[in-house]
């Protein structure tokens, strides 16, 4: 074994830009899926079937389907359709599709709206009734019932769940590395591999990293969730999200 390779200036710059690429991956990822995912939320938890159904779909196809896929039928197949690269040169916005960071990013961004989306319309499905007739008492429409009751609500309640995807969201950006001319994390130990033939070396270093930010990012969700949910927390330092209806608890 030689670690001592993984101290080398080249190495490092090149893990360096890995990282780089891989950050910038996931927050455009994410922070994408988030503006897309709350409105299209609250159509699927509306209960309108003419506009709930396509919502469903959508996210039952992006979630039934592997990540890995998606990017293969982006990059390899509609950016690669003839009809697309007769376009791609002038017309927006198939200009992009030439672009395998644009490919790679579509892929992801549509990923995890699908599994955002379900999981802010389920927190909006668990509303407490009593929230929502406390606020019609008031004369609230129901725009403004779910703009500032609702919806606010909702979003809490998802953040423990949300911030399980954006972990998983992490490590799937590890699939970009299959994109040509993409370098990410995984992509620059590949790269390290292709060049010194130390396969053990160069993904280790890779798995390390991958843990670090691993951790980072879980100490940036709990103090978002700290703040977040600091009305609901209990004296003991748990979160009481959603507390059982007397009939509903489990007996002592």
């Amino acid at each position: 074994m030689d670690f001592a390779t993984l101290l080398e200036a080249d190495t490092l710059r090149l893990y360096a830009g890995g990282i780089v690429v891989t950050l910038e991956l996931l927050v455009v990822s994410l922070a994408c899926g988030i503006v897309l995912s709350i409105p299209l939320a609250v159509v699927r938890a509306s209960g309108v079937r003419v506009l709930a159904l396509p919502v469903a779909a959508f996210t039952f196809v992006l979630r039934g389907t592997p990540l890995l896929v998606q990017v293969y039928l982006i990059y390899y197949g509609v950016a690669q359709l003839d009809w697309v690269q007769a376009r791609w040169d002038a017309i927006w916005p198939w200009v992009w599709f030439k672009e395998p960071v644009f490919c790679t990013l579509t892929a992801f961004v549509l990923n995890t709206t699908a599994y955002t989306i379900e999981l802010v319309a389920g927190a909006i499905r668990e509303t407490s009734h009593g929230e929502i007739e406390a606020a019609q008492s008031f004369g609230m429409g129901r725009a403004t019932l779910m703009r500032r009751i609702v919806l606010p609500s909702a979003l809490r309640r998802a953040l423990p769940a949300y911030g399980n995807e954006a972990i998983l969201m992490l490590h799937a950006t590890a699939i970009a590395s299959v994109v040509p001319g993409i370098v990410d994390l995984t992509g620059a130990a590949n790269s390290l591999y292709a060049t010194t033939y130390l396969p053990f070396e160069a993904y280790s270093a890779a798995a390390l990293i991958y843990l670090a930010l691993t951790f980072v990012l879980v100490l940036m969700l709990r103090w978002v969730e700290s703040h977040a949910l600091a009305h609901l927390r209990r004296p003991g330092g748990t979160f009481a999200l959603a507390p059982a209806a007397p009939d509903e608890a489990h007996p002592a």
